[in-house]
């Protein structure tokens, strides 16, 4: 069966081999088997029950908690050419009838449908003329009161499954999932013996980040302009923060949109299609925004404010890099955001235990803005991975560039004004006081006759709270409890008071900022998929993920038969898409080989090759020939003649004015034109056998799954260069 599975994944979604755990996922499945899979945001948790779906006789029942959740991916499932289905609040009950119908008569193999429905006996009654066969339950952590997002509506599945005359098969899909969690969707679910599968949780291609005591807006600001052209979310604490960051930064010239409880269900709707069809690149959200989002291009996730738990912070930060190409997950911590989480806990109508089950979890989240140990091991360990390495190489504490700083005596002097201020007032009077502000209050209370009164006049109001933020957030300092809380001295601020310790502090670098590039094949194919998302009304990232544009770049296919191997191009998109995609490839290479003739009197290569006026000769003759035949001799054919005279792909580069990607794709085209190209001298030794073992286990038709087994070291062009040399065309050796 699981061939069976493998011809649809090719067929329908273009990819030849499943990612870490889906097999495992879809074998249980197809076996029959009750099954509960915890697959971190990224992992293709969709796929694992989609597939077996697509397999199994009947209809599948999909149960999704959100409106737009659920049209995302019956939207993304038809651009694959798989027939699917949804029924929610926005249908008539005339729509409704219509599609059970179409659903009852085979016309459509997935109904994704909201829990809420289940309370509807009539609704029930509908479902009654159905065959399910298969029931898959998304985000099925909302089942359980001890998960991060629990949700009355799913409690009426386990009573609605008792219901049915014939309990179908049942499949439980969640991110995340403590074991608490997981033995509640056992239990409320009534799972039969269930398989569970806990797919690592690590994302190895996002890099976690926390910063402490920062300017919260300036280092936003920043940020997000070093990263003007990539898709980001940022998460607030509250819905003012909200209203307040997005008006910030949409001052500053940035595409901003907002999302959260407060605004109309219009306004949301709008600002969430903004984003997805990438008219704004920025959107600044409560935790209200994300769980319907499948954007895969997000490339950073930056939490403004603490969240509440581990578990809401690897969803929400998860949402970063679902592609597989890098993202950036920066969690940008204060004290004040404790004091708000547990403000927003203890208003909470949970009973005793939840509560102090939610105090117990927040305490966790502080650690892990404190800790200095590798920030990855500390998530992987908290959701109960073992054995996990040391460091990880991809975080800010085992990746730390920041500078260090002594500012003992600034610490000093903030201590000796808390000490002279009797540890009554909170962060803005003493940082007043140490600015040397004479307003009433100051004068009242007489500290403006403070030794410490003016002691820092020269730094900016700002850098002062910041700076008794970050003692705080070091433990220096503390801030009470309550609606005005006061900073109060800690033991380790008077050991340094008396000269025993010293702070230091970390100083992050500014983000850099790349400078405007020369337009490459990968931006040109990232506009032709966003024109064909307009005239199509659907997202860019359903045409083709940014991860299969890159490969398209990088392989440059010419025909089908090479277009078919970029992962993520399967027979649906290649038929819908593949032409325009073709072309798009086959302009661009044409327009970067329409350059001027080398002056070989400025020759950039000159220098180094006066002794090699044969060669010099053996390119003017090129060029000669070119000139002779009014462009007959084709501009690929040129480059292997180049290559001939005894120039490297380097100086072929550099005198053609090409990227050397194009060097290398005029290579494979004298290939195919009939041309001897020696490929041995473009493929290392001690590569071609990893190479063709890689090739040997997945086949030839694609790169990317030969590229994934081997390591970094080798090359795109060396696989392709190994594909041509043995003719390897699309089938397994």
């Amino acid at each position: 069966m699981i061939n069976k599975a493998l011809e649809v994944l090719q067929r329908y979604f273009g990819y030849t081999q499943f990612r870490d755990g889906q097999q495992k996922v879809i074998e249980s499945l197809l076996q029959g088997s009750d099954t509960l899979a915890i697959m971190p945001t990224g992992a293709g948790k969709s796929l694992a029950y989609q597939i077996p779906a697509l397999l199994f006789k009947g209809t599948t029942l999909v149960i999704s908690p959100l409106i737009s959740l659920m049209k995302d991916q019956v939207d993304a499932l038809q651009q694959y050419g798989v027939t699917a289905t949804f029924i929610n609040s926005s249908l008539s009950l005339k729509e409704v009838r219509t599609r059970i119908d179409r659903v009852a008569s085979g016309k459509y193999k997935l109904l994704y449908i909201a829990p809420e429905r289940l309370e509807s006996d009539s609704f029930r009654c509908l479902l009654d003329s159905l065959r399910v066969s298969f029931l898959a339950i998304d985000e099925a952590h909302c089942v359980s009161q001890w998960g991060h997002d629990f949700r009355p509506s799913y409690l009426h599945l386990g009573p609605f499954l008792k219901s049915l005359p014939q309990k179908p098969l049942i499949g439980a899909f969640t991110a995340t999932a403590t074991e608490d969690v997981q033995a509640d969707i056992v239990r409320l679910l009534g799972l039969r013996e269930p398989s569970i599968f806990v797919t690592g949780f690590d994302r190895p291609n996002l890099m976690f980040s926390t910063f402490r005591g920062e300017n919260k807006k300036d280092f936003l600001l920043e940020y997000t302009k070093a990263h003007a052209d990539q898709p980001g979310i940022i998460y607030a604490g509250t819905r003012k923060e909200v209203d307040n960051l997005q008006s910030f930064l949409t001052k500053s010239g940035l595409k901003v949109g907002k999302y959260h409880a407060g605004m109309t269900d219009e306004d949301r709707l709008k600002s969430q299609e903004d984003f997805l069809f990438d008219e704004i690149t920025v959107m600044v959200a409560t935790n209200a925004f994300g769980m319907g989002i499948d954007k895969s291009n997000v490339r950073y996730v930056i939490h403004y404010n603490m969240p509440r738990n581990m578990e809401a912070y690897y969803q929400e930060a998860g949402r970063a890099g679902r592609d597989g190409e890098p993202g950036e997950c920066l969690l940008l911590f204060s004290p004040q955001d404790v004091v708000l989480q547990r403000y927003l806990i203890e208003q909470t109508i949970f009973q005793p235990e939840r509560k102090m089950n939610e105090l117990k979890k927040l305490q966790g989240m502080v650690d892990y803005c404190h800790t200095p140990r590798c920030l990855r091991k500390s998530i992987l360990e908290y959701f109960g991975e073992e054995d996990v390495q040391e460091e990880c190489g991809n975080c800010s504490s085992c990746n730390d560039q920041r500078e260090i700083v002594d500012i003992t005596l600034e610490a000093q002097k903030v201590f000796s004004c808390i000490y002279r201020m009797r540890e009554r007032f909170g962060i803005g009077m003493v940082a007043e006081v140490l600015k040397g502000s004479r307003k009433a209050k100051i004068r009242e209370l007489r500290f403006d006759e403070l030794s410490t009164h003016g002691i820092m006049h020269e730094v900016a109001l700002q850098e002062i709270k910041d700076l008794i933020n970050y003692l705080v957030a070091e433990g220096y300092l503390q801030l009470s409890t309550g609606e005005y809380p006061v900073v109060k001295l800690q033991p380790n601020a008077v050991s340094v008071l008396k000269g025993e310790a010293k702070v230091n502090r970390k100083v992050s670098p500014k983000p850099y900022r790349k400078e405007s590039e020369e337009v490459s094949l990968f931006d040109r194919l990232r506009t032709l998929r966003r024109e064909i998302s307009i005239r199509e009304n659907l997202p860019p990232y359903m045409i083709f993920a940014d991860s299969t544009l890159r490969e398209m770049a990088q392989a440059c296919p010419i025909d089908h038969r090479s277009m078919i191997r970029v992962s993520g191009v399967g027979e649906r998109k290649l038929e819908k898409y593949g032409d325009e995609f073709l072309e798009a490839i086959r302009i661009f290479c044409k327009d970067s080989e329409s350059v001027e003739k080398p002056d070989l009197k400025n020759n950039p290569l000159e220098e180094k090759r006066d002794d090699q006026t044969d060669s010099e000769h053996g390119l003017q003759d090129i060029i000669n020939l070119e000139d002779s035949s009014h462009g007959k001799v084709s501009s690929h054919l040129q480059t292997f003649l180049m290559y001939k005279e005894g120039y490297s792909l380097e100086d072929i580069a550099k005198i053609r004015k090409v990227t050397p990607i194009t060097v290398q794709n005029h290579f494979v085209r004298c290939s195919l034109d009939g041309q001897a190209v020696p490929w041995d001298d473009f493929i290392p030794f001690e590569q071609e056998t990893h190479i063709l073992e890689a090739i040997k286990q997945v086949g030839g038709e694609r790169l990317r799954p030969i590229k994934d087994l081997l390591t970094d070291e080798v090359e795109w062009f060396t696989i392709r260069a190994v594909l041509e040399k043995h003719k390897i065309i699309g089938n397994k050796e």
